[in-house]
């Protein structure tokens, strides 16, 4: 979106755009990812076990004639398995591993709800030095009345090295209360 100014300069409306984000909770956390590489929701069915693989790959499922192999999204943040329920999902979606383009399920504990993030609202993850990489976290934000961190997960997927739940935790609890401090003052 652009507009000129009284000078004829084109101007980027950047903080009026928005994206849509499908959101998820795991371990009482809330996530989300970008609505676009959403491909579909499905409630949680066996998968073919692929041997040597992973813990956290839980294996492939056959998609309309693609196999898709399926991840454990609470076991690569390294959060403590819980048996799958009623409410356990597979979130299968697209994700752009090099030049290419894969489909990929992630299992998480519940889908939440679909909002638009305006990038204005958009906030970065604190740093928390070089030895915690947070590259596949886009940002933060505060949606209806909660911090949902928000995914960049070709990044997340293309990932080694992930940070402990536990550092997940301390980044929405450091968020939170950095809002607190700046409601007060």
């Amino acid at each position: 979106m652009t507009q000129a100014d009284e000078a004829g300069i084109t101007l980027t409306a950047k903080d009026d755009a928005s994206d849509q984000y499908l959101t998820f909770i795991m371990a009482d956390e809330e996530y989300g990812v970008d609505i676009l590489s959403v491909q579909e929701i499905r409630g949680w069915e066996p998968t073919t076990v692929i041997p040597n693989s992973p813990g956290h790959v839980k294996g492939v499922i056959n998609l309309r004639g693609t196999i898709v192999p399926i991840i454990d999204l609470r076991q690569r943040f390294g959060i403590a398995s819980l048996d799958y329920g009623p409410t356990t999902v597979v979130i299968v979606i697209k994700v752009c591993v090099g030049d290419e383009h894969k489909v990929i399920g992630i299992v998480v504990d519940a889908v939440s709800d679909v909002f638009s993030v305006h990038h204005k609202d958009l906030r970065d993850a604190p740093d928390f030095g070089e030895e915690t990489d947070l590259t596949f976290i886009k940002g933060l934000a505060n949606l209806a009345d909660k911090m949902v961190i928000l995914l960049d997960i070709d990044t997340l997927l293309n990932s080694e090295v992930l940070p402990e739940a536990a550092q997940l935790s301390n980044i929405i609890n450091t968020i939170d209360a950095e809002s607190t401090q700046a409601i007060s003052a």
